[in-house]
């Protein structure tokens, strides 16, 4: 089993991020590996650390501004090989349809939901890293 899960987390807004990571923690759960969360503020850093490599779980803002999370995962999952799961916050329940749109793994509501976040976050890690290990 992997030692660290890299997260790549999108928010222009600190907060949210920072929200965010108080959320997942250090680990999601027993079972899987410590997280190291990256975070980044724009669609250019997003885009230079996929490109990158080695992001097990990419956590994005719909409401991120001027690049929205949205349109980067729909960017994401129509451009990289192999993407990794992709969560979305989205600020409102008729975002919903836009997130299956943009081919997210999951979303969950914002402002941050401190126990359906690292649930749905540590669903979707399981699930990449059991893909890897059978891979």
């Amino acid at each position: 089993m992997k030692t660290t899960a890299r997260v790549l987390l999108y928010s222009d807004d600190r907060t949210t991020r920072e929200q965010v990571r108080l959320a997942l923690g250090k680990r999601l759960a027993a079972d899987l590996p410590e997280l190291d969360v990256y975070e980044v503020a724009t669609q250019p850093v997003v885009l230079q650390a996929m490109d990158a490599g080695g992001i097990d779980l990419v956590i994005l803002d719909g409401e991120a501004t001027p690049s929205g999370g949205i349109g980067l995962c729909h960017q994401l999952k129509n451009e990289i090989t192999d993407c990794p799961p992709v969560l979305l916050l989205v600020a409102r329940v008729a975002d919903a349809w836009l997130a299956t749109w943009s081919e997210a793994d999951a979303i969950t509501p914002f402002p941050v939901d401190p126990v359906r976040l690292p649930a749905a976050a540590a669903d979707l890690l399981r699930a990449r890293l059991a893909a890897e290990a059978t891979a």
